[in-house]
This record gives C-alpha cells, sequence and structure tokens, in this order.
C-alpha cells in the first residue's frame, strides 16, 4: 500500500529542500493534511508564488526586496562609503540582526570553490569592484566566513581592490570552518568590532 499520488508528489517536493530526508518530508506532509485549512494551504501556496514574483535581488547590493532598491540601500541614514562584502543574504540577515552595524553591504552569491565549480566569473565581484570605483568608498569589511573558500575569497578580493580604499578582515572570533549562520551574536559583535587591516 502507497500514499495518494498527490501526497508522495508533495514528499518528493520537500525532499528538494535541504536538510529534508523522506520522513521529514513525509511528517511535513502528514501534518499539512492534518493540521492546516484549506486557506491557510492557500495562502502558504500565493506565498509561494509571491516569493518569485514579487521578490528580486537590490542591483546596487544583492540584497532582497520587493522595491527597486533593499531598505538598506534606501537608508540615508547609513554610511555609504563602508561596505560590508559577505557570501549570502543569510550573511547579511545575521550580521544586520546585531544592529550594530551602519554600513553598506555586498552580496558576493558565495564564495570561490574551485572543487565545487564556482569561479570568480561566478560572483559578484566585479560589481563590487565597480561600486567602490564609482562611490569613492573609504572601506571595504571582509565578512567571508572563517574557511577556505571564504579565505580565499577575501584574498582575492583583497589583491584586487589593492590600495584604492582601506581592506579590513573581520576578527576570527568565529571558529575555522565554520559558517557566520551559526554563530551566537557576541561572538559576531566580537569578530565586527575586532576587525583589521587586511
Amino acid at each position: 500500500m502507497k500514499y495518494p499520488q498527490v501526497i508522495v508528489d508533495l514528499i518528493e517536493d520537500f525532499k528538494k529542500l535541504p536538510s529534508i530526508g523522506t520522513k521529514t518530508a513525509e511528517r511535513l506532509v502528514m501534518f499539512l493534511y492534518s493540521q492546516s485549512s484549506v486557506e491557510d494551504l492557500n495562502l502558504m501556496a500565493d506565498n509561494l508564488v509571491k516569493l518569485k514574483q514579487s521578490v528580486h535581488k537590490c542591483p546596487v547590493c544583492g540584497n532582497l526586496t520587493e522595491g527597486e532598491l533593499c531598505d538598506i540601500c534606501q537608508d540615508d541614514s547609513r554610511d555609504k562609503q563602508v561596505i560590508m562584502v559577505v557570501e549570502t543574504i543569510k550573511d547579511l540577515f545575521v550580521i544586520e540582526r546585531l544592529g550594530e552595524f551602519r554600513g553598506v553591504y555586498h552580496v558576493l552569491g558565495g564564495a570561490i570553490s574551485f572543487s565545487n565549480g564556482i569561479g570568480v566569473d561566478d560572483l559578484a565581484i566585479s560589481d563590487l569592484l565597480k561600486r567602490i570605483k564609482d562611490n569613492n568608498i573609504k572601506e571595504v569589511i571582509l565578512a567571508t566566513n572563517a574557511n577556505v573558500d571564504g579565505e580565499t575569497t577575501a584574498r582575492y578580493i583583497k589583491a584586487l581592490i589593492d590600495d584604492s580604499c582601506l581592506v579590513t578582515r573581520i576578527a576570527h572570533g568565529l571558529p575555522v570552518g565554520s559558517d557566520m549562520q551559526y554563530a551566537d551574536e557576541m561572538t559576531l559583535l566580537k569578530a565586527l568590532e575586532g576587525r583589521r587591516d587586511y
């Protein structure tokens, strides 16, 4: 005996998400069937469609937005001459939750990883260099992850920027080999405060 086909299809859909195996996918689908109203499911379906229709990357920094520019790029109280370079949008949100950084961001879209087939041209590095050149940037903070790929990416960007502005690197209060999204806020705050010339 097997589940009805729609349940089988939904289980397969959920398994496409990161860290979701068959048992977790099955549990999620059965929860939605037994605990959610038709209205709740319709709202969820509408939001999933809107996710791709309404949300796009900010053309300046790569953050998520529903408008022309993201909220951070539109905020006149932010120091637009200080750019923090992060690998992912998730990293941006982790730093932003601290409420301490008042500059702007640049999302690379990953890190250089030749073993995973991610090269320089796959990242928003040329966009970063253009921003630095066109906007009289005074500091670039390299906040890539403290692992081999993050360090490779930081070194590459530093070499490209050369002496056109101050380049700093967040302090390694983050454990080597870890991702920022798993660090606690105090560790991140200390790493941000302890950034150094790079």
